[in-house]
């Protein structure tokens, strides 16, 4: 179902490895991914740091308050990820803070959506430079897990990485508040709804708990997702999906609202968003390695902005 994938061991030439993230991806859309090389204490970092932002009182955060896709503090209530799905569902119970890439094209009109100056709260100087290590992790990471997506595919290992010279991503620090602070959700409410992610790949450091992360796996449903410390927990997007021509399944997944029996669980999730040139133009695999052919190409750009306009709220 979701496999443990080492990748220190494909490095090494393990040819097992790729046939079990093609099968992996096929029906889940999801992995656990070890032998990455992340130093625990880089995430244990960013976490300390982000606690400390996170418990600044509400009228400090709202100087860096943004809507989806700026870079700051997404107050609670902003965000609707089951909107996607086209249901109109209630606010997500969490709060995030937004960074993303520092390297402008010069172009405004795409920097100025893509490509935004970060914001780093002076209150929390220690925010900044553990993020920025992390985020440079997490690009090698991306990069490493896309040449092994398409190994699995039997296609030359820079297929993919070949179009993310100057890629777009997002990093999410997602604080999901504890009952006791938010009370009994809404009806269909969840800390994050039912979705699919819309990028490449993406790469989650998670912690477990009561109110945690579900897959959809084919043929199964809703499923507790597996934790593993030492491990990433890898999803790819709908980008992906795309461009393997329907052969893998964007992982659906959602995070369960604060449960009544865990009332002052308060988890923190570091999540690495993985995307391509803002104008790459992503043509679908044809078959046998693609499912369908009936797919046109899109651009990575308008292909994510659509998404994330769904998801917002207001």
């Amino acid at each position: 179902m979701i496999p443990t994938i080492d990748l220190a061991a494909w490095r090494s030439g393990d040819a097992g490895v790729g046939p079990a993230v093609d099968a992996a991806l096929q029906q889940a859309g999801f992995l656990l991914v070890t032998g990455h090389g992340v130093d625990e204490a880089l995430r244990t970092d960013v976490r300390d740091a982000a606690r400390a932002f996170f418990a600044l009182p509400a009228e400090v955060k709202a100087r860096y308050a943004v809507r989806i896709g700026g870079r700051g503090w997404l107050a609670p209530g902003v965000e609707a990820n089951g909107n996607v799905e086209g249901v109109d569902t209630p606010p997500d119970l969490k709060e995030s803070f937004a960074v993303g890439p520092a390297t402008p094209t010069g172009d405004p009109k795409v920097d100025d959506v893509w490509f935004l100056p970060n914001v780093w709260p002076p209150e929390v100087p220690e925010l900044e430079r553990a993020v920025g290590r992390y985020v440079a992790a997490m690009t090698t990471v991306s990069r490493e897990l896309l040449e092994l997506c398409a190994d699995a595919l039997g296609l030359r290992r820079e297929t993919l990485t070949a179009l993310a010279g100057h890629p777009t991503w997002t990093f999410n620090i997602n604080r999901y508040p504890p009952l006791t602070e938010v009370g009994p959700p809404e009806p269909g409410q969840f800390r994050i709804g039912s979705h699919t992610d819309f990028g490449t790949v993406t790469v989650l450091d998670r912690e477990p708990g009561a109110g945690g992360l579900q897959v959809d796996i084919e043929g199964i449903g809703w499923t507790d997702a597996p934790y593993d410390r030492s491990a990433f927990t890898v999803n790819i997007g709908d980008l992906l999906e795309h461009w393997t021509g329907m052969r893998w399944r964007s992982g659906r997944h959602r995070v369960l609202p604060p449960q009544p029996e865990s009332p002052d669980e308060e988890l923190i999730s570091l999540v690495f968003f993985f995307e391509l040139d803002h104008d790459a133009l992503v043509t679908p695999l044809a078959p046998p390695i693609g499912r369908r052919a009936d797919l046109a190409p899109v651009v990575s750009a308008p292909f994510l902005r659509e998404r994330l306009d769904a998801i917002s709220v207001g």
